[in-house]
């Protein structure tokens, strides 16, 4: 199987005072744990971006700590799909994206927008949306210089070179679960989040040229561990979307597949974060799959 996409294993987040001396080396400094886990892992998304805005020297950070190859993706605003809820989002969305995430250069992976349990699929909104989200690095910056003074004197709006942008969509309510949604999805060449918890529905539909997953723990939320059983099924669901193929034993939205591919990237993130099962759980799969992949 060595005709396949890239697959990149990671935890989400790394700053868990749990983790220090177990998964992190005892007396490890702190601010060397980006370091380690970097360097164990080939991605890692960011959750501080979930809450906050933040500087692009803080970026720049997190791009010299990280290895060469290493991908980070970043879970977007909550002010512009928990508090905003979509709505007259055109300026948040540029302070977003002028707060320095355009630092992190060819290290910038998916963007993921995670939306409340609340949230109910309303297409025309969803489309509104979907159009806003830029598509590329040069589009991004275009899209930045509309900040308001929330980030004046703190914004980093450069591309060295014009890049691809990839974006996911997790949704946590039911209503998603119809052909429509999906459509959209492909329409905009957007990833839906395949969301592995015990409360939100869990799509296998491919709808990008990548794939994004969050393991958030299926028995208990943020907190079951992953047995050698479920580690096996998922590494056996990444291997077919990375040589090209569709998971068979998913729940899925609607019948239509997606358009063939060779190859898909898939990105995988552990958040079962509780007695330092992430990072466990992560470094399990990530054999597996270069097993089942050599």
């Amino acid at each position: 199987m060595s005709n396949s996409g890239i697959v990149r294993v990671g935890i989400s987040g790394w700053t868990y005072p749990p983790w220090r001396g177990v998964f992190f080396p005892k007396k490890l400094a702190h601010n060397r744990e980006l370091e380690f886990a970097s360097n164990t892992f080939r991605t890692i998304e960011i959750n501080g971006t979930f809450y906050s805005l933040q500087r692009p020297s803080t970026f720049q950070v997190w791009a010299d700590r990280t290895p060469e190859d290493f991908v980070f993706s970043v879970k977007a605003s909550r002010y512009v799909t928990h508090m905003r809820r979509l709505r007259e989002i055109e300026v948040p969305l540029a302070n977003f994206f002028a707060s320095g995430i355009l630092k992190l250069g060819d290290k910038l992976g998916p963007i993921l927008w995670q939306f409340p349990p609340n949230f109910k699929y309303s297409p025309a909104l969803l489309d509104d949306f979907l159009r806003l989200l830029p598509k590329n690095t040069g589009e991004a910056v275009r899209l930045g210089k509309q900040h308001d003074a929330r980030v004046d004197g703190r914004s980093f709006l450069e591309t060295d070179r014009n890049r691809r942008l990839r974006h996911a969509i997790e949704i946590r309510h039911a209503s998603f679960v119809v052909p429509q949604f999906i459509a959209l999805l492909r329409k905009y060449k957007v990833a839906l989040v395949c969301a592995d918890a015990v409360e939100w529905p869990r799509l296998m539909d491919v709808t990008s040229d990548f794939i994004y997953c969050r393991l958030h723990g299926s028995k208990e939320l943020y907190a079951s561990g992953y047995g050698n059983k479920a580690i096996e099924q998922w590494a056996q669901r990444v291997t077919t979307w990375a040589t090209g193929g569709d998971a068979k034993d998913g729940d899925f939205a609607s019948t239509k597949k997606a358009a063939k591919r060779k190859t898909r990237d898939v990105y995988v993130y552990f958040d079962n974060d509780a007695k330092v099962r992430a990072p466990r759980d992560a470094k399990k799969l990530q054999a597996r799959i270069a097993e089942l992949l050599s």
